[in-house]
């Protein structure tokens, strides 16, 4: 027999009974009937329960065992009682008789229990990961991230892609965050980084006349963690083509993202067709360029029923250049309890409040008022029915610009009887963020956001340029490594109205997947730096190997890359990146269990030539 195990915990069925077998693993509990201990003995595949009563000659040994440590026994297969099986487990129809059995390791009181599913603090946890992790929770996460890795891969070969690595140490590339250095032992002075994304290189393979590659490839930025962010590294399925325009992007990975999703997403409905909205457009209707489509509510501009009306605070803010009021609908949200929890929430936020409108029945008040008769008269015309009720606008901003206003608002938001809208106004800029939160909040308490759906759209049309407000400096907004759309002849415009061939994909509020159409013609992409404020000279010394190869006959390409740890955070159904992240960094970017980023030793220092400064006071 084989030293640790004849079958795995998850083996063993009624066929087996009778079986002298070796089982391995770990003691989930520990149950005392009566004399008779029984023992759930758990591996990497299942449970088993194994048994054993004071006739055994192994008893005493196994009444010492606790919780968590890992112990082989040897028994007898033995069917159980048939009201006594557990249709839960697939060993549920057998027991083991314990005839032997041997520590492999004692474990240590416990910081936190495997077994149940009590709630520890997160520091707790990844300090303790390596005991994190055999939770059952944990067990199923990382069995779904290695299970869509290997169905990436298997998806990315059958759509014709081989896989190419790229180097892990490499030249400094600034991409959007900050780079981690590595000091250079042979060249003092001199540093490598970390690569933030596989960038310069995929497009490097591209000139080479690889034509389509792949990767499940690690990325290294040095951000400040969020909940679907690791402040550290993260891995990407990174996709490059030849001869490529943006739609063959979109039908390349379209499949297999839906592929996974469908493969791994529990049921839930998975969109077939995904929109195209533009980068202007989401951040109109949603508050966001990675809006959650699973909420219906899009928000208008409902600037002209403000201006000029009785609400001073908007119709003086309409004065200025650029500002605008803009409506988030709230179907079913009529009510002064609901509509007070929001304006509550706009405080919240930093905004001095959130105005509203909600529409209601007719109260007797308004019929008096319109018809210039007592109270009184109008409740008994309302009750006699010799009056229609109707619906009536109410709230402080409907009194303020009047029924008129009021009608031509609820007619462009298609709103009726039992509805509210919200109203914030300024700069856009300003205050889209808030709107956003706010009709993700909408969407949620009033019950109209379909959480059992993956809700897909590319958002497109990036703006490449912005300006400074304050001095009035354009620099780039987004990836200043994208085509712009319109080539050359569009650079020699306006740059705020330049618009790039890049494109995100948003689902469910979560950007999934980022790309773009790149650059590769040496003289737009000198004249985009241009436009930025960077020289020729500037450029060739950052991206100097990226351009010199753009000289030797570069084909147009394209691609993208699909976060890894946040699609399996959706497929999860996580809240947080880190319970899909087999060993993450805390919210500080610390890894409590291998105590890093930990002090240098002098001597590495000095191979280095290197010397740490004392933190600033």
């Amino acid at each position: 027999m084989h030293a640790y195990r004849s079958h795995t915990c998850a083996d063993l069925t009624a066929a087996n009974v009778g079986e002298t077998v070796r089982l391995s693993g770990w003691v989930n509990r520990v149950r005392d009937h009566g004399g008779i201990l029984f023992i759930d003995l758990r591996d990497h595949y299942g449970i088993t329960q194994v048994l054993c009563d004071p006739d055994s000659a192994a008893f005493a040994d196994v009444e010492k065992v606790r919780s968590e440590w890992c112990i082989r026994i040897d028994g007898e297969v033995k069917a159980r009682d048939p009201e006594l099986v557990n249709a839960k487990l697939p060993t549920g129809e057998v027991e083991v008789f314990v005839r032997a059995i041997e520590v492999l390791g004692a474990s240590k009181e416990l910081p936190l229990m495997v077994f149940g599913d009590q709630e520890y603090p997160e520091e707790t946890r990844l300090k303790y990961r390596y005991l994190d992790l055999r939770r059952e929770a944990m067990q199923d996460n990382m069995k779904l991230r290695s299970d869509v890795v290997a169905s990436m891969r298997r998806r990315m070969w059958d759509s014709g892609f081989r896989e190419y690595q790229t180097p892990i140490i490499t030249a400094s590339s600034p991409e959007g965050a900050r780079d981690f250095l590595v000091p250079s032992r042979l060249h003092p002075g001199r540093f490598y980084a970390l690569p933030q994304a596989p960038q310069q290189f995929k497009q490097l393979i591209m000139v080479s006349g690889y034509d389509k590659y792949f990767q499940i490839a690690p990325c290294f930025r040095d951000e400040d963690p969020r909940a679907d962010r690791s402040p550290t590294d993260f891995y990407q399925l990174d996709l490059e083509m030849s001869f490529v325009e943006q739609q063959d992007v979109f039908d390349t990975i379209q499949p297999v993202i839906t592929g996974i999703f469908e493969e791994f997403g529990g049921g839930r409905k998975v969109d077939q067709t995904w929109e195209q909205i533009s980068y202007r457009d989401a951040a109109l209707w949603y508050g966001s360029d990675k809006p959650d489509l699973r909420n219906p509510i899009k928000m208008q501009v409902v600037s002209e029923h403000f201006a000029g009306s009785g609400f001073a605070i908007f119709a003086k803010l309409l004065e200025q250049e650029g500002t605008e009021v803009r409506a988030i609908p709230a179907p079913t949200g009529g009510s002064r309890k609901f509509c007070d929890r929001m304006n509550a929430f706009a405080q919240k936020e930093g905004l001095p409040g959130m105005g509203y409108i909600f529409w209601r029945e007719k109260t007797a008040d308004a019929v008096a008022q319109e018809l210039g008769i007592s109270v009184k008269e109008a409740q008994a015309k309302l009750k006699s029915g010799e009056v229609e009720g109707g619906m009536e606008a109410a709230g402080p901003l409907a009194k303020n610009i009047g029924p008129e206003r009021t009608e031509a608002i609820r007619q462009q938001l298609g709103l009726g009887l039992g509805d509210a809208a919200f109203f914030l106004g300024g700069k856009p800029k300003a205050f889209e963020g808030v709107a956003g939160k706010a009709r993700t909040v909408i969407g949620d308490e009033l019950g109209l956001t379909d959480t059992n759906r993956f809700a897909f759209a590319w958002i497109v049309d990036f703006p490449i340029y912005e300006q400074d407000e304050e001095t009035g400096k354009i620099d780039f907004e987004h990836n200043p490594f994208s085509m712009p759309q319109g080539g050359m002849e569009a650079l020699q415009g306006d740059p705020l109205n330049v618009l790039g061939y890049q494109y995100d994909l948003a689902c469910n509020g979560y950007e999934l997947v980022s790309g773009a159409i790149r650059n590769h013609r040496p003289e737009i992409m000198f004249k985009a730096f241009e436009l930025a404020g960077y020289g020729k000279d500037e450029v060739e010394k950052r991206f100097g190997g990226m351009v010199n190869a753009f000289q030797y006959g570069a084909p147009p390409h394209g691609g993208c890359a699909a976060g890894i740890d946040r699609i399996v955070m959706l497929l999860a159904n996580a809240s947080n990146i880190r319970e899909v992240i087999m060993f993450p960094m805390n919210q500080r970017a610390e890894d409590l269990m291998m105590s890093a980023p930990s002090e240098p030793q002098n001597e590495q220092l000095r191979e280095l030539r290197l010397r740490v400064l004392p933190p600033e006071s």
